[in-house]
């Protein structure tokens, strides 16, 4: 397939990759130069949990997310919900 960079720099994938792919406006993707005249395209996918804390302390409702206090673990959750420990530590 062959595409045009514009006058801005830009190029645009063909909609067939793009619907193949799955690609969407907004996707990111690097770029290395691997010789003179060609370029490697490489899709940067985010991480799954990426911008979560942000969108969770973004939450209308007051009070609706609550950072857990540093001195509680999930040895505490597992104690507290008297669920069997799983973990060879002695408070088990």
């Amino acid at each position: 397939m062959i595409t045009r960079i514009s006058s801005n720099g830009q190029v645009t994938l063909p909609a067939e990759l793009r619907r193949r792919d799955g690609i969407k406006a907004g996707d990111m993707f690097a770029v290395e130069r691997v010789d003179r005249g060609e370029y490697l395209l490489r899709r940067k996918t985010a991480r799954r949990n990426e911008g979560l804390v942000g969108l969770l302390l973004a939450c209308p409702a007051k009070d609706w997310f609550r950072p857990l206090d540093r001195i509680e673990s999930t040895d505490n959750v597992l104690v507290a919900s008297n669920r069997p420990c799983i973990s060879s530590t002695p408070k088990c």
